[in-house]
């Protein structure tokens, strides 16, 4: 497996998928101010918008089991990777359609029900997409393949808000009062669009149908086992990966509220909200430079390339950053000192030395220290602390997702689902820490985030040695390359 590389031509068309579910995703929030305004919505009720969009993946992964019971056998295995994968697309672009009659009939219930849809193909395309990825070269690279993967997914974060506010309010966004709810009908349907392209292009790649590597089954005493759910790696994986959605979302869902408890020693009084959102998008900012300086394995063998690669990609990513909000009209003189906790980033990454276990116990480390330097410290030190999250969460779900899924073979895509499934526990931590915060206050209730970062280092632990016992090792066993 070691001579195995990367195969490219297949890999970069299924990356089209990450950026679809990142640009969706993100431009939800374009959305809840639209829908609130024009159907006249209170708070919670715009929020019904992330709430059909992420309960779908619970509920999507609940009828993918259920079609496999029915089935007597797992769905993907029975209809293949890549028709799975053009099935999902093909479900994200019926729920785009749901958007035409919902404008005309200016029905917020069928607008939710577009967004639903849409998520429900997304939880197919997940539980495809993810354990492909990683099958699509050597084990020991499965990871930074998927936070390659992450990483155009975090592009899509990046760019889908702007293209879709552009979209519906034109380029005087500011001045547009009299937004009509149709002027969502055609971005949705152009996307619509783009879903089943992409469908299309997937079903006439050469995507493999049952790829070999998620085909072989690792024995343990002479026996395959006969479902997911009973590989130990699985099930601590599942609330891994729940815990770890939970810990990043809900870190930069609570800033804004810390955020305005602190007074910005440029103004002299408390940060307002348009000085708080270039922090926010610091801090999804820090999910991409992760990514990109975690997949840079994935690209060469050369060890002298990598170690360039380790330092420019990295601080490429931040200059994204800084160009976005350079844009935006924001002040940049805050973020440059952003550039030394970067280094931070780099050392932990050259430390892992690319093996998932290793890098997740480290980075779990780190987001320990950062939450505690965070939580007791003050000004724009505790701020950074706390935006520091996003860099080492960056690379945790792919870390998961290949040690979780590693030697479940032809359950590959059956443990896979049962992953995507977990993806509610962002919602759910988010509500915990609120709900702590109001006992302790907002700034202490980030202990939530350090016993989640504690059981991720656990499952680090764990989970090697799980993975020893089943003889599987993602320990690089060529010199100077994989």
């Amino acid at each position: 497996m070691e001579t195995q590389k990367t195969n490219w031509a297949q890999f970069i068309p299924l990356v089209t998928v990450f950026f679809f579910w990142g640009f969706v995703a993100a431009s939800n929030d374009i959305l809840i101010p639209v829908f609130k305004k024009a159907f006249d919505l209170t708070q919670g009720q715009s929020q019904l918008v992330s709430v059909a969009f992420y309960i779908a993946y619970t509920v999507g992964s609940l009828i993918y089991m259920l079609i496999s019971l029915a089935i007597g056998k797992d769905l993907v295995n029975k209809i293949g990777y890549k028709n799975g994968l053009a099935l999902g697309l093909l479900i994200s672009a019926l729920g785009t359609l749901l958007f035409y009659p919902a404008a005309n009939l200016q029905s917020f219930p069928l607008m939710l029900a577009g967004l639903f849809t849409v998520a429900l193909g997304f939880s197919l395309q997940q539980t495809v997409a993810n354990p492909l990825a990683i099958a699509l070269g050597p084990i020991t690279t499965g990871s930074q393949r998927l936070t390659l993967a992450g990483g155009i997914n975090n592009l899509g974060t990046t760019i889908g808000p702007l293209i879709v506010s552009f979209a519906i309010f034109g380029s005087a966004a500011s001045e547009n009062t009299n937004m009509s709810i149709e002027s969502v009908k055609i971005p949705y349907l152009v996307l619509g669009a783009a879903f089943l392209a992409v469908a299309i292009l997937l079903k006439f790649s050469s995507l493999p149908e049952h790829p070999e590597t998620i085909e072989e089954a690792v024995k343990e005493e002479g026996t395959v086992k006969s479902s997911a759910l009973k590989y130990p790696q699985l099930l601590l994986g599942m609330l891994a990966i729940f815990i770890y959605v939970g810990v990043e979302v809900s870190t930069a869902s609570n800033l804004p509220a810390y955020m305005e408890t602190i007074v910005n020693s440029e103004t002299g009084v408390l940060y307002t909200l348009k000085e708080i959102s270039p922090y926010i998008s610091l801090y999804w900012a820090s999910l991409m430079i992760g990514r990109w300086t975690g997949a840079v394995e994935a690209f060469t063998d050369n060890m002298s390339l990598q170690k360039i690669l380790r330092f420019v990609a990295p601080y490429l990513a931040f200059g994204v950053f800084l160009l976005v909000n350079a844009v935006a009209k924001h002040d940049l003189s805050p973020f440059y000192i952003y550039g030394l906790i970067i280094l931070v980033l780099i050392g932990a990454d050259m430390a892992s030395k690319g093996n998932p276990a290793r890098m997740l116990l480290i980075f779990s480390a780190l987001g320990i220290i950062a939450l505690t330097i965070g939580m007791f410290t003050d000004g724009i030190v505790s701020i950074y602390a706390f935006t520091s999250v996003g860099l080492f969460c960056s690379t945790l779900w792919p870390c998961i997702f290949t040690l979780a899924v590693s030697g479940l073979g032809k359950h590959t895509s059956q443990g896979s689902s049962f992953l995507i499934m977990m993806i509610m526990g962002g919602g759910i931590v988010s509500w915990l820490q609120g709900v702590v915060s109001e006992s302790i206050g907002i700034q202490h209730s980030y202990i939530v985030g350090i016993l989640c970062f504690a059981y991720l280092a656990f499952y680090a632990w764990k989970v090697s040695g799980i993975l020893k016992n089943q003889g599987i090792s993602f320990d690089k066993k060529v010199s100077g390359g994989h």
